[in-house]
This record gives structure tokens, C-alpha cells and sequence, in this order.
């Protein structure tokens, strides 16, 4: 009979230390975009967490005697048409996309839930005008163009930005949330929770809110960098957060002019962007394959 301390060491059990190192180098070796898109996210959560630490200059601070200078030591993105850094911009930057993105996220999340929730969960009346009419109507205005025109309406600003984006937003978590409770609602343990006296809250809580919640992570991953880009463009518009906040959209749109005489203005800003954007869409295919078990399989997860 084998020791405590060769019962440790059997070799047909490793050591959770190992077990980690395997699933790391195993998901190294068969996601890399992923692992590149979470080390973005990471990078781009610092840069708004600690903006006010890691950015060497005041964002707004005006230098006109150093107006469209190239990058160099004193300011490594060079700075735009006021003097100011860009690189300091760019780190604030950050800080406003992702907060309009995590915002407008959790809002849509939030309404797509209520509305798809009671639809899928009631049916009936409730389905036909939450689903053929609310749905519908808002689906038929383009997401974008439902933004301007409430922004616009209303005047820039955070609160009404996020609203903006939100309002069109809401109808793709609703419609997967209604699609996936009509799939579970008639499940066995559903209907056990049922015939035990069990509310429909709680059952929407405990029992079917948990077996649908994978699809929507994904689609809030997707939605975030639709979040961010849809930020950008109204921004680049004008009808963004107002200055002094720096904002990757307006600095693309003052940058404009300067298109062929001081290019560093547009292709950082761009390049932020672009990365951002990417690495949601990497982290979202990445929780798709790793959340179906299928996929997982086919790929050695």
C-alpha cells in the first residue's frame, strides 16, 4: 500500500501547477489572437484606470509654440494643432470608449433582458407586441441614425451618448434572450421549479437565467466593440462628449485638416481605435469557442 507522500506524487493525477501550465500553453498554442486580445483589454483597462498616472501631460494643456510636433523624447506621439500631447489624449481616450462601452453594454443587457425575458417567458399577446411591433419598429431604424438623431435632439453629453447607443442596442440581446428562453422555458427541471410552487421570477432567476447567460457573454463581448466604434463615430461627428474630455473620434475629426501635413495627428488615434475594436471581437470568438463544448473539443480546450 502506497505512502500519503507517494499518493501525492502518482503521476496519473499531475499537480494543479501543472495542470495550469498545460491549459495555458494549450491555449497559447491553439488561441493567440485571444490571448492578444486579452492582453489589449487589459492594457486599454489600465490606460482608463490609471490615466491620471500614466499620461505625461495634462490632455488639455495647450503648448501653441509646439503645435504639430513630430514625435520625439519630449512627446513620444508627437502633439496636434493646439500643442497639445497626444499621447496623454489617446491614454484618456481610453477612459471615455470604455466607460461608453461598458455603459451602454450593461444597459442594453439590461433592457434586452426585461423585454426578451417577458416575451419568451409569456408568450402569447405579450411576444406578439413586444417581439412583432416593439422589436420590429426599432429594428427598422438603422442603430446609427437612431443615435444622431437623439443626440442631436438632446445635445452631447455622457448621459445622453450612452442613452443614444443604448436605445438601439437592446433589440439584438432582446431578441437572443427571447430566442434562447423559448428554447428552455419548457425544459423538465423548469417545470418541476413549477409544480413546486416556485414564482416566475425565481424561475426566470434561479432556473433559466443561468442556462442562457452563455450566448449573451458573447454577444456583450461583440457588443462592446461595436460600442466603442459607434462612440468613435459619433464623436467624429461632433456629437460626442464635448471638450475638453478627449475623445479618439474628435481627435480624428481635428485632425482632418492635417491629413498630409502632420499624418501622426490621425493614424494613433486610428491605430486605438482599431485595436480596441479587435480585441473585443477576438475576446468574443474566443468565449464563443471556449463556452460551446463542441468547439472546445475540436480545438484540444
Amino acid at each position: 500500500m502506497l505512502a500519503p507522500a507517494e499518493l501525492s506524487l502518482s503521476p496519473s493525477v499531475p499537480p494543479a501547477p501543472a495542470r495550469l501550465r498545460s491549459r495555458l500553453s494549450t491555449t497559447l498554442r491553439t488561441q493567440p489572437l485571444a490571448v492578444f486580445g486579452i492582453v489589449l483589454i487589459v492594457l486599454f483597462a489600465a490606460f482608463a484606470l490609471f490615466a491620471p498616472w500614466l499620461a505625461p501631460y495634462n490632455p488639455a494643456s495647450i503648448d501653441l509654440l509646439h503645435r504639430l510636433a513630430p514625435p520625439s523624447h519630449a512627446h513620444w506621439l508627437g502633439t496636434d494643432e493646439l500643442g497639445r500631447d497626444i499621447l496623454s489624449r489617446v491614454i484618456y481616450g481610453a477612459r471615455l470608449s470604455l466607460t461608453v462601452a461598458v455603459s451602454v453594454v450593461s444597459l442594453s443587457f439590461f433592457l434586452g433582458l426585461v423585454f426578451g425575458g417577458l416575451a419568451g417567458y409569456y408568450g402569447g399577446w405579450l411576444d406578439v407586441a413586444i417581439n412583432t411591433f416593439l422589436m420590429n419598429a426599432f429594428m427598422a431604424l438603422p442603430g446609427i441614425l437612431l443615435a444622431i438623431a437623439f443626440v442631436a435632439f438632446l445635445g452631447p453629453g455622457l448621459v445622453n451618448l450612452i442613452l443614444a447607443l443604448s436605445i438601439g442596442g437592446w433589440v439584438g440581446y432582446a431578441r437572443l434572450v427571447r430566442a434562447q428562453v423559448l428554447a428552455v422555458r419548457e425544459r423538465e427541471y423548469v417545470e418541476a421549479a413549477r409544480a413546486l410552487g416556485a414564482g416566475d421570477l425565481r424561475i426566470f432567476i434561479r432556473h433559466i437565467f443561468p442556462n442562457i447567460l452563455q450566448p449573451l457573454i458573447v454577444q456583450a463581448a461583440i457588443g462592446m466593440a461595436g460600442a466603442v466604434l459607434a462612440e468613435a463615430t459619433l464623436s467624429f461627428l461632433g456629437l460626442g462628449v464635448p471638450p475638453p474630455v478627449s475623445s479618439w473620434g474628435e481627435m480624428l475629426n481635428d485632425a482632418r485638416p492635417y491629413l498630409f501635413d502632420a499624418p501622426h495627428l490621425v493614424v494613433f488615434p486610428a491605430i486605438a481605435v482599431a485595436l480596441c475594436v479587435l480585441s473585443f471581437n477576438f475576446l468574443g470568438d474566443a468565449l464563443r469557442d471556449y463556452l460551446d463544448p463542441r468547439t472546445r473539443l475540436t480545438i484540444g480546450l
